[in-house]
């Protein structure tokens, strides 16, 4: 008996064998498919990696840093320490509210202390003097002070003139116009005035038990950044927390979670697609080795041996197709980039490894879960089938098959996109529309056998291909119906997602806020407004109010630290009554003011997350400090808001009835075009008392995402594409070597080329209608579950998907005439002989 081959040995015959059937036409789809799906998930990775990173640094303006630890005290002398042995830049802000005095009045400000490095991202604008020419840069000098036009107005002063904060005087040098972290601020009621940090001790304003807010600001890279966040978890105090981009703005948040999303998905499906292309090429490759593995057996090799030969072969094709697939993948967006450059942010951070690794593993990974499973059969072939070619092997497992590759899927999806949800709703939703979607089509093609009794010669051939083979016939629907279902799945969603997100930008959306105005102006504002703006939103009355019980205890007993409720319990809430609900706004549970009953006392409705992190229910008592005046009152109703609309909205909206007595002022949002901005500083003047605060930078930042992610996706639709004809090549070459035997012998019979190809049309353009029908039905029941988990978005019919049918048809037919050429061209004598 001959001693087995080592392990050296075996790998010389794989690669022997491997380069001498390189011409095969299942490996040449296995390369291509995998190759496809690396170069899918690396450039995809590559791509949102750093766009993703220059969005987050655009949004990072809108915090003047990349992070902020901000707290009531001032950072631990080691947390700062932390942050510089990481090679971080920091800055530091100090804010808090104080009187400020000039010769002929007193004015409650917020005061806001910087460094000399603030801001870190973005910058600051100031004027010379009021409504002037706007200036970047700069910050105020030792003994200075900038002023926000209303302070200026409301203490009669001009730039120049002398303030004193606490006991530090400080001469006023120019006219505060913009923060660059104040953007998302719509609710602060107080006039800003910005000072030196050198001069925040000589105020003697702040002392223990101020309330004071500290930040400290830093800028770096993404690794850093992510170390940074790493050394401080579990060093936070319970007043501090780390607030980035996404928590900075609730517009830029979601704006950027929903691209992340999008393009998760989109890679997904192309992984997808190229893992059904990888199952169905290793398929054939398996079953057309079934000859060589016999022979194999016959001279000697054991069966362990013979399954690690086929397996080393398909294993190092993954690797060489995974890094192909990396380097395809990185030229790829290398050259996305350039091309788009005039289109990008100008500041674009470098990628990582990370995504050319996860490129790899995804190769290695599908290889092993899609085409393992086929080539286990190839170490149960038995030697006798040397003599007899009707011999096969003893299968594995369907099941453990299909259980090893479908973990493999999700493994891979999950990996991808990090995202749970996602990966359920897609792979979910996807193997939930194969198996019922399937079943139907077994179903079909039974009556199908019926319908051909009377039918010619041409359908009757071309169909009966499908009827001799109906679970080959599902599974190969099943696979074409995946292309057309990923592929619609995803100019679905782009289409849905930028439409709502353009509604939500149109481009009269609202990008001035107006804030304090006094009961006593009201109308007159309001009839100033009107003749202003045509696109305003009603006048809100607001006054501030801190939560502080929850049934009779305190409130911080019901929060947990990080939470929405543990921020919202923190700070005064900007609290309003209104005898209509927003029309952004939809309730979730309860009832609202007209259908309570006579009697109810005080109710309040809280918006659903809020109420979720405090864990408050319809019917609980909530109490609250509105300007050292207490107020219970119980939960009405639950909402959900549209913090995407830039319209006015709020956590707690009470019954008109419930504050009454309450001092409140007003504040509402209206669109003014660029060009109008004249007519703004006119209104400015004449309520001198108002803050008019401008969000264009804010909107603008928010279409600049847009309109990345809209560029983003076609690229991501082209690695789609391509998978999807990856799939459609490889169901074709799976049964491409009964078709070539089928046609010899019609051919030999004397069937005519001309009936040949009619069957064959026949056949596949049923096969593509049927495949477009799975498609449609199979879109909708996953854009349901899509919509529902993870896209928060309300789902409908889409009457469009039943152009995939027809379209399906003419792909498939098309496709399956080319791909099938050499059933038609090969010599009938020389395939009955190979037979």
């Amino acid at each position: 008996m001959r001693a087995p081959l080592s392990f050296l040995h075996l790998l010389r015959l794989a690669l022997r064998q491997l380069r001498r059937e390189a011409r095969a036409g299942e490996l040449r789809v296995l390369f291509v498919a995998l190759l496809i799906a690396v170069a899918a998930s690396s450039a995809i990775g590559h791509f949102t990696e750093r766009l993703n990173g220059a969005m987050l640094l655009r949004a990072g303006e809108f915090l003047g840093a990349d992070l902020v630890l901000r707290g009531s005290s001032p950072a631990q002398p080691d947390q700062l320490d932390a942050g510089r042995r990481l090679g971080l830049q920091e800055a530091a802000t100090v804010e808090f509210s104080s009187v400020i005095a000039s010769e002929q009045a007193l004015q409650l400000a917020s005061v806001k202390a910087v460094d000399a490095r603030y801001p870190l991202r973005g910058q600051l604008r100031s004027a010379a003097h009021p409504f002037a020419a706007e200036q970047p840069g700069g910050h105020p000098a030792p003994g200075e002070a900038w002023a926000e036009s209303r302070l200026l107005t409301a203490l009669d002063l001009k730039v120049g003139d002398v303030v004193e904060v606490g006991r530090q005087r400080l001469r006023l040098s120019r006219v505060l116009t913009y923060e660059p972290d104040r953007a998302g601020d719509f609710y602060s009621l107080t006039p800003r005035l910005l000072i030196n940090l050198a001069d925040l001790d000589a105020t003697g304003v702040v002392q223990p038990g101020s309330r004071v807010a500290y930040r400290t600001l830093w800028r770096g890279e993404a690794a850093q950044l992510a170390a940074y966040r790493q050394a401080l978890d579990g060093r936070l105090a319970a007043h501090q927390r780390l607030q980035d981009a996404r928590d900075g703005s609730r517009q830029i948040g979601g704006a950027l979670q929903r691209a992340e999303r999008y393009l998760g998905l989109a890679s997904l499906a192309a992984v997808l697609l190229a893992g059904v292309a990888v199952a169905l090429s290793a398929s054939r490759f398996a079953s057309r080795r079934y000859d060589l593995a016999a022979l194999l057996r016959c001279l000697g090799l054991a069966r362990r041996q013979a399954l690690a030969l086929f397996a080393l072969q398909v294993l190092l094709l993954g690797l060489a197709a995974s890094l192909a697939g990396v380097l395809l993948g990185s030229l790829a967006q290398l050259a996305l980039f350039h091309l788009l450059g005039g289109l990008l942010p100008a500041e674009i951070p470098p990628t990582g490894w990370r995504p050319a690794l996860l490129g790899v593993a995804v190769g290695m990974v599908a290889m092993a879960g899609f085409a393992l499973p086929p080539l286990a059969a190839l170490g149960r072939v038995a030697p006798l089938r040397v003599l007899r070619r009707d011999l096969q092997p003893v299968p594995l497992s369907s099941l453990a098959a299909y259980a090893s590759a479908l973990l493999a899927l999700g493994l891979l999806m999950w990996w991808l996109s990090l995202d749970l949800w996602l990966t359920l709703a897609l792979l979910g939703g996807g193997l939930l529309a194969c198996l019922l979607l399937g079943g139907l089509w077994l179903l079909a093609l039974r009556g199908l056998r019926r319908l051909l009794a009377n039918a010619g010669l041409a359908w009757r051939l071309g169909l009966g291909q499908l009827l001799r083979h109906p679970l080959a016939a599902a599974g190969q629907s099943l696979a074409f119906g995946l292309i057309l279902l990923a592929m619609a799945l995803v100019l679905l969603l782009r289409s849905e997602l930028l439409d709502d997100w353009q509604r939500q930008l149109p481009a009269d959306a609202a990008n001035h806020f107006a804030l304090n105005i006094l009961p006593d102006e009201r109308e007159a504002f309001a009839a100033r407004l009107a003749a202003l703006s045509a696109r305003r939103a009603p006048l809100y009355p607001v006054a501030p109010g801190r939560l502080v019980s929850i049934n009779g205890e305190p409130v911080r007993q019901h929060v947990s630290k990080e939470s929405r409720g543990e921020r919202a319990v923190q700070r005064d809430l900007s609290l309003t009554w209104s005898h209509e609900l927003a029309a952004d706004n939809r309730l979730l549970a309860g009832q609202w003011w007209d259908t309570l009953p006579a009697g109810h006392g005080p109710a309040v409705s809280i918006e659903a997350k809020l109420a979720e992190s405090l864990g408050v229910g319809v019917g609980d008592r909530l109490g609250f400090d509105i300007g050292g005046q207490a107020l219970e009152a119980r939960v009405a109703s639950l909402r959900s808001v549209d913090w995407d609309s830039f319209q006015p909205n709020f956590y707690m909206v009470f019954e008109p009835s419930s504050m009454a007595g309450i001092a409140v002022t007003y504040l509402t949002s209206f669109h003014l075009p660029a060009s109008r901005e004249r007519e703004l500083v006119e209104l400015a003047r004449a309520f001198p008392a108002v803050t008019l605060l401008q969000v264009d930078a804010l909107l603008a930042q928010l279409r600049s995402i847009l309109a990345q992610v809209s560029l983003a996706v076609e690229f991501v639709l082209l690695f789609v594409l391509a998978a999807g004809l990856a799939v459609l090549l490889a169901g074709l070459q799976s049964t491409l070597d009964e078709r070539t035997r089928q046609g010899a012998l019609l051919r030999a019979l004397g069937a005519e080329r001309r009936l040949l190809q009619r069957a064959r049309l026949g056949e596949f353009a049923v096969l593509g209608a049927a495949s477009g029908l799975l498609a449609a039905l199979g879109c909708e029941l996953v854009s349901a579950l899509l919509y529902r988990l993870v896209f928060d978005m309300p789902w409908q019919l889409h009457p469009q998907l039943l152009l995939l049918p027809p379209l399906g048809a003419a792909l498939v037919a098309g496709a399956g005439l080319l791909g099938t050429r050499r059933v038609l061209s090969a010599s009938p004598l020389a395939v009955l002989r190979e037979s």
